[in-house]
């Protein structure tokens, strides 16, 4: 990762200030292309995007699911760091079953559920495909809800 050095220090320093001995992370950006990694972030750093979702069968085998209490550094489009996260909710729940509340923390287009569920159905769907699986309205989906905790 050619920002290595960026996000250390980035954490370093978030560490120092927390007074953190023994704390990790997890650095990573949204979406699935630059430009989708850039304007999540920039919803993130300004608080509006609290809560993410992912495809709970398309995570690898041996990645972890995300866990109360850990740190994440959101990432733009440039792999640079530009945000701490600590998740602080973290539930499975059908595809069909997330509520207007989740999608409204994700915090992306109107905050409806309708948009939610528009734009995640495609993003699942082409996902999905490329591993071979076949989506349909009752995948498990990991919900994760997160507070920023520090920031550029």
């Amino acid at each position: 990762m050619e920002n290595e050095a960026a996000i250390q220090q980035f954490w370093n320093t978030f560490k120092a200030k927390q007074g953190l001995t023994n704390a990790n992370y997890l650095a990573w950006s949204f979406g699935n292309n630059p430009e989708m990694a850039n304007r999540l972030a920039e919803l993130v750093v300004k608080g509006v995007k609290t809560a993410t979702t992912s495809a709970y069968a398309l995570y690898e085998e041996n990645e972890p699911l995300p866990k109360v209490g850990e740190y994440n550094i959101i990432l733009n489009g440039n792999g640079e760091p530009v945000a701490i996260t600590q998740t602080v909710v973290t539930e499975i729940i059908p595809f069909d079953s997330v509520s207007w509340e989740h999608a409204y923390h994700e915090g992306e287009g109107d905050r409806s559920l309708a948009y939610w569920r528009e734009v995640h159905e495609a993003f699942f769907k082409r996902a999905y495909a490329e591993a071979g699986l076949a989506f349909d309205q009752s995948i498990p989906c990991v919900c994760e809800v997160f507070e920023v905790v520090y920031k550029k």
